[in-house]
């Protein structure tokens, strides 16, 4: 591989373990009641907008982008996204993440007139079929709760990435949407005020999760995004459930379940036949 294909895709590599990173972050702070969820919130979008404002003035940029809407949503994303993890294990929580945020961008693509081949129709129907599966009541079923927090912040997030998609710089619009999203962040953290509570390691876990696999994570992809093809960069992104996954077993002693493994395949298996051959049709 020449060094500029090793560079891109270490590029990539890096920003797919930040986005992983932040599910583990977020679950390690809150599974023990290090942090509250919305402090938590507040602090990742806080350092967040730190970072991202302090790249966009590093690369000569005069101002940041952005609009509220978008900004209100990546809101609802980030606080859904804390308080569904105060119950949902880290594979689980980007599993369903995930699922929703695809299923959202795709239902948009169908509602705008986008038509689907009978493959892609299956591989809807497969991923759809996985999703259900995962949230039927059972044993190993995550809490009704914090599946329903967490496909909210699927939704949120599908939508703001709709959002921003066109023309523009995509840093300075990330910068200027975090800068917004503070506000709405601040005032939860004040209607929760009651429940506040952090230790060193959950303030930690935030600030890192803000500024790194936030902030410097979305930087670093979308310095890699325009190098790749729409189908490199469609599917490179189903990775990132797994290795979320993976890390909670590994790293926090979440223990593994048949029904997320095969939830997993067929989720990620079924999005994979949808974009492959949309993206396919765009390059």
């Amino acid at each position: 591989m020449s060094s500029p294909g090793l560079r891109l895709w270490l590029l990539v590599a890096a920003a797919m373990l930040a986005f992983a990173g932040n599910s583990v972050l977020c679950r390690l702070a809150l599974r023990d009641g290090g942090i509250d969820a919305a402090s938590f919130t507040s602090l990742r979008l806080v350092s967040g907008a730190l970072v991202l404002w302090l790249i966009v003035r590093l690369r000569g940029g005069a101002r940041t982008g952005g609009d509220m809407l978008s900004a209100f949503a990546l809101f609802v994303y980030a606080a859904g996204f804390s308080f569904a993890y105060l119950s949902l294990s880290t594979g689980t929580g980007a599993l369903i993440l995930f699922g929703a945020v695809q299923a959202t961008m795709i239902g948009r693509g169908l509602i705008s007139g986008e038509r689907l081949s009978p493959v892609q129709w299956c591989g809807l129907a497969l991923a759809m079929a996985g999703l259900v599966g995962l949230l039927l009541p059972g044993v190993s079923a995550p809490p009704v709760v914090g599946a329903l927090l967490m496909l909210a912040a699927g939704i949120a997030w599908g939508a703001y990435s709709l959002r921003g998609r066109g023309a523009g710089d995509a840093i300075a619009k990330t910068a200027g949407n975090f800068l917004r999203a503070v506000p709405f962040a601040l005032v939860l953290s004040v209607i929760m005020l009651r429940d506040v509570h952090a230790d060193a390691i959950g303030i930690a876990c935030a600030l890192v999760s803000g500024a790194l696999t936030s902030g410097i994570g979305y930087a670093v992809w979308y310095t890699a995004l325009p190098q790749l093809r729409a189908t490199s960069a469609a599917t490179v992104q189903l990775s990132v459930p797994a290795l979320a996954a993976i890390a909670g077993i590994a790293l926090l002693g979440e223990p593994p379940t048949w029904r997320l493994a095969l939830a997993t395949l067929a989720i990620l298996g079924g999005i994979a036949m949808v974009v492959r051959v949309r993206s396919r049709a765009r390059d």
